[in-house]
């Protein structure tokens, strides 16, 4: 029986979130909101778990691409609500029909276009605060493995597989409670804090230029800044984020 660290990241979280929208339809099957607690419980239980699941698998595949672009929690939050709730509501409109027969009405479509929106944005709401209070637990000791002596980035090298660990480190990002490392042997995903990883780099050259990104010096290939915000364009093509707080190091060498 393989181990649990043997399992990849993204399967591990796709679990964990698969659970807490189940466990979500399990509350909302006991309560029975929106007139289903006329439903009896068996059948509640059916209806709420695909609702959930189902629901919060087009709320997953949206955040992704979304939480690239912001780390602001509230602005994450209500843009992913708002995206999800068209696509979310014609799929509990056809669970509906599953369920209960019938064929698509227009007559009430905004009532429960706003009864979707309301319960994704709960439920989305605890999924980030979820992984959020996630990204407090100790990381895992990463085991040792031979890197170049002398390396400043040696101890955070360690982390990485043996295909990047002594690949070119671009960036690191902080996803939740993982880290995905950018080399120029590709990307990867590590479980790790972003402050752990943070003290690692504290002898490499280069910035910490956001709340959840790390540049290597040698990565950037330009420096933009406008009205208090900037971004920094890496050699791999990748934008990152330059907020007011981290801004002092990068004009100090000269960026901006």
């Amino acid at each position: 029986m393989p181990s649990l660290a043997a399992v990849p990241p993204w399967a591990r979280r796709l679990t964990a979130d698969l659970a807490l929208f189940a466990a979500i339809g399990v509350v909302m099957a006991f309560l029975g909101p929106f007139g289903s607690a006329q439903r009896p419980l068996l059948e509640r239980f059916g209806y709420w778990e695909a609702c959930m699941v189902g629901g919060g698998v087009i709320g997953i595949a949206i955040d992704e691409p979304v939480r690239r672009r912001t780390t602001r929690f509230w602005l994450r939050l209500l843009v992913v609500s708002l995206a999800m709730t068209p696509l979310v509501t014609v799929f509990v409109l056809s669970v509906n029909i599953a369920t209960y027969g019938g064929a698509f009405r227009l007559i009430g479509l905004s009532e429960i276009g706003f009864q979707v929106f309301v319960v994704s944005f709960a439920a989305m709401a605890l999924r980030q605060l979820a992984w959020a209070q996630s990204a407090t637990t100790p990381a895992a000791t990463a085991p040792a493995a031979p890197v170049h002596d002398g390396d400043p980035a040696e101890t955070f090298r360690r982390r990485l597989s043996a295909k990047r660990r002594e690949a070119a480190l671009y960036a690191v990002e902080a996803e939740d409670h993982y880290l995905r490392v950018h080399t120029d042997a590709g990307e990867e995903l590590i479980t790790a804090r972003f402050g752990d990883a943070i003290a690692e780099l504290a002898a490499a050259k280069g910035f910490q230029t956001h709340r959840s990104w790390w540049v290597a010096a040698d990565a950037i290939d330009e420096v933009r800044w406008s009205r208090g915000r900037g971004e920094a364009k890496l050699k791999c093509g990748l934008t990152v984020p330059i907020s007011r707080s981290n801004a002092a190091p990068l004009k100090a060498a000269g960026w901006f």
